[in-house]
């Protein structure tokens, strides 16, 4: 089976970007297959690119090398990292891409990438994804020991609002991770931490709406009227039957969300 390498960025398509990488990879790699996930994270949105990579990664094969180009540090002193959880690899920058990975795999183990010789000769401070990301990722799909690319390291970062935190006796401060093409707006309550909102009475806030109805399914609710619903990755979602909340509401990536357990 070919090696399989993943590639998830804020590139769009518009530009010459993603098909650079491409070249690099398939240059090193040839019988590599490139799957996108998507190029059209939010511009700089790290919890957003985050997101996406955990729900993605999960189902792919054992061996796969995804890279996560989310970089608005390029060019800094921030470390370009490889990361091993599930039997998979993950090459991104170090500026906390990866939090929700190392929150799913506890044993994560990361390096810092230095070795030269897995980049290209010429590396610019603009282009990360293309001179160090994408060479180190296709020289490991290649079949490169993972020791080769540096030294494991104990701190990499890890995002501070990525996880919702308590703002009151019954009350949280939440975040959008997500809005997706259908305008539902992807909180990070997850269901594993509320458990027993379903069997609640609750408030959620976004925007100025103010939420108090839990749907099981879409067609359960009435047009216009926004709903929380449990959405397939498993995080609370502001949704319209039919329609786009985040248009009617008003909310965008990175807004607040506020949850509140009434009784």
């Amino acid at each position: 089976m070919p090696p399989i390498l993943t590639l998830t960025t804020d590139f769009g398509l518009q530009d010459h970007f993603v098909a650079a990488m491409k070249g690099v990879v398939l240059t090193i790699a040839p019988t590599a297959q490139i799957i996108d996930i998507t190029h059209q994270i939010t511009p700089f949105d790290i919890n957003e690119a985050a997101f996406t990579l955990a729900e993605a990664w999960r189902y792919f094969p054992k061996k796969t090398v995804h890279v996560v180009v989310v970089d608005p540090g390029v060019g800094s002193t921030r470390r370009p990292i490889l990361a091993q959880a599930g039997g998979q690899s993950f090459i991104a920058p170090d500026n906390g891409v990866l939090s929700l990975i190392y929150e799913q795999e506890p044993k994560t183990k990361v390096r810092h990438i230095t070795a030269g010789k897995y980049m290209r000769d010429e590396v610019s401070q603009t282009f990360h994804g293309r001179d160090i990301f994408a060479p180190a990722a296709a020289h490991l799909a290649k079949g490169t020991a993972v020791a080769s690319f540096g030294k494991l390291i104990e701190d990499p970062v890890k995002l501070p609002g990525i996880r919702p935190h308590r703002s009151g006796r019954r009350a949280w401060s939440g975040t959008i991770l997500k809005i997706d093409r259908f305008g539902n707006l992807i909180t990070n309550f997850s269901r594993t931490e509320f458990p027993t909102l379903t069997s609640m009475k609750f408030s959620l806030t976004a925007g100025l709406e103010q939420i108090i109805w839990l749907r099981s399914s879409y067609a359960e609710a009435p047009f216009g009227e926004p709903f929380a619903i449990w959405g397939s990755s498993g995080y609370l979602e502001v949704s319209l039957n039919q329609g786009n909340a985040a248009k009617q509401l008003g909310v965008g990536v990175g807004a607040p969300a506020e949850l509140e357990l009434i009784g």
